[in-house]
């Protein structure tokens, strides 16, 4: 895997346009770690630095070339106009909450920073979102990834079933994150229906 900077590298091609599954990074990075070949935290940390700087690079681009580029070119570097609208929609719906939120989902992980960028979110409060989801993600993929593979090593031969035994054992979780930013979008749905669409006359 090629230690810390592999994590870092391959980690930051997942927080970008790359699909690379961070379960298959992060799973074997924790059970190596659990050999003592390397510590558990520099994995978490290795993984969350990876995650924030492909993240970032995926951001200032988005933010520099804008919604039309990406409308007519997207599908060429694997962002199809359908994914493309979803996070954007995701990202109208739910700012700076749902970049946090997007860390623990599958597709819209991978597109987040995108939308970020086009819509010109202050990179401070991008920063902060994406470095705290992604390293809550980091170390529950970590710790999941650690027991998982310590229980099945046998998974190690076998990328796809790894991904699908971790995904699975981790449902519940991607599940409440769901669930949250329902309960988000339906409290901001009220919120913006109760107010006035115009101030009161005298």
């Amino acid at each position: 895997m090629g230690g810390y900077l592999g994590i870092f590298a391959l980690m930051a091609m997942e927080s970008s346009i790359i699909p690379v599954p961070s379960e298959v990074v992060m799973a074997p990075a924790a059970f190596w770690a659990a050999q003592g070949r390397m510590s558990f935290l520099g994995v978490v940390l290795a993984g969350t630095a990876g995650s924030y700087v492909g993240s970032l690079l995926s951001y200032w681009v988005a933010y520099w070339i804008g919604h039309p580029f990406l409308e007519k070119y997207g599908k060429y570097i694997l962002i199809s106009p359908k994914k493309l609208h979803t996070a954007e929609r995701w990202i109208r719906q739910y700012g700076t909450l749902g970049v946090f939120i997007a860390r623990f989902l599958p597709v819209i992980r991978h597109l987040i920073s995108i939308p970020a960028g086009i819509f010109q979110m202050p990179v401070w409060r991008f920063s902060l979102a994406t470095t705290l989801g992604a390293g809550i993600w980091c170390w529950i993929l970590a710790w999941f990834g650690q027991r998982v593979l310590g229980e099945n090593p046998e998974l190690l031969n076998s990328p796809e079933t790894m991904v699908f035994v971790v995904q699975s054992k981790m449902g519940w979780f991607v599940g409440a994150a769901v669930c949250l930013a329902i309960l988000y979008g339906v409290t901001v749905w009220f919120r913006s229906s109760d107010t006035p669409k115009h101030p009161p006359t005298k």
